[in-house]
């Protein structure tokens, strides 16, 4: 069980129990509250530091306070499986995201690398089977994002989120241990899965993404809010803003496979939320962020995506970054289409200084 959890690993100046500023408008990121609830104007770094630790904490207040770094245990690499495909090598495997945890994943190793490679962690949407998603297994097309990128050459890594795939018992067991969430469970445990590429002889540990659809398209973002070392991200389907969610019904945050405290603790009340997406995107700068938002996407209204892009510009224009947050909106409902796909690697392969190759694809 978990005996100790602080926000120490970030940075963050609050301490455990203390409740962080509530920000009512969270469109505007340009403002921090001071040490006396003033708001002042972000100008600089330092400045928007303090609000995205503020971000940070509040993310915390919904999902449940980050596990101990320091608790961290071996990860114990056990391969179960091996198939050896055309361009590359798919292990079944588990390790160790805590001493009381392992957990199911596909590893894809392309073959005939010449030197070192970024490593990408692949979030699953939402499918019974889970990781099998990603790597062409099972569920509907379009999302074999973990296949496709190990033919480019990437290193890629598909872990099961719980309560899917093989990964099924552990959504009762992470609650009887300590957590609050299934979110912040998925945090750790996609942390735990850039400690697994980090490891390998193959992969550059300076060239991390992540990248998903749908389920994965979130928890690709909540990944990089909580880990500097994702230096690329792709989302595809994955969010918009809490009031623009189903009208402002936040019922499907709020299951057990989710954040419960939204609606135990708010009331499913988007104005009662201590954080929304808008906020998330900007603690992502001055990182690549790739989003694909379809214009018909019923899942997630595509105004609300464009209200967060909007919110988190002037933060990548803090930093310079201009061009590291882009977005496109395909002529599609809630799918990752093959071109936005193309484009979302083409991304990738920009911005870790990677040739591109493209995808070739059965008629």
């Amino acid at each position: 069980m978990h005996t100790r959890f602080f926000f120490l690993f970030l940075g963050l100046a609050a301490a455990v129990g203390e409740v962080p500023a509530f920000y009512g408008d969270k469109e505007d990121l340009m403002v921090y509250l001071d040490g006396q609830g003033a708001a002042r104007p972000v100008r600089t770094l330092d400045d928007w530091e303090r609000r995205k630790d503020d971000i940070l904490a509040n993310m915390q207040q919904v999902m449940g306070e980050a596990p101990d770094e320091l608790g961290k245990v071996p990860l114990e690499l056990e391969v179960l499986a091996e198939v050896d495909l055309p361009k590359y090598v798919r292990q079944t495997i588990t390790f160790a995201v805590e001493s009381w945890d392992r957990l199911p994943a596909y590893l894809l190793i392309p073959k005939g690398l010449d030197g070192q490679v970024p490593g990408i962690v692949c979030p699953h949407p939402t499918h019974a089977c889970g990781k099998g998603v990603v790597v062409g297994l099972c569920g509907k097309p379009h999302r074999n994002y973990a296949h496709e990128l190990a033919e480019r050459g990437y290193v890629t890594l598909a872990p099961d989120y719980p309560g899917f795939g093989d990964y099924v018992a552990t959504r009762k067991a992470l609650y009887d241990h300590g957590y609050v969430s299934c979110t912040m469970k998925g945090i750790w445990n996609h942390r735990r899965a850039v400690d697994l590429l980090q490891s390998l002889p193959m992969v550059d540990g300076e060239r991390i993404g992540c990248i998903g659809h749908s389920l994965g398209g979130h928890n690709t973002l909540y990944a990089g809010a909580f880990d500097r070392r994702i230096k690329v991200m792709v989302s595809s389907c994955g969010f918009n803003s809490f009031s623009k969610y189903k009208g402002g019904d936040l019922s499907g945050w709020s299951h057990d496979g989710y954040m419960p405290r939204i609606a135990a603790v708010y009331g499913k009340d988007p104005a009662r939320m201590p954080f929304d997406f808008t906020e998330v995107l900007g603690v992502l700068a001055p990182r690549y962020v790739f989003v694909s938002a379809p214009l018909h996407d019923d899942n997630f209204e595509v105004s609300g995506v464009r209200d967060c892009m909007r919110a988190a510009v002037p933060v990548y224009g803090l930093y310079g970054a201009h061009g590291r947050l882009i977005a496109v909106h395909p002529e599609a409902g809630h799918d990752f289409p093959d071109e936005a796909r193309e484009r979302a690697y083409a991304f990738m392969d920009q911005a870790f200084g990677k040739q591109s190759v493209p995808v070739r694809r059965e008629e």
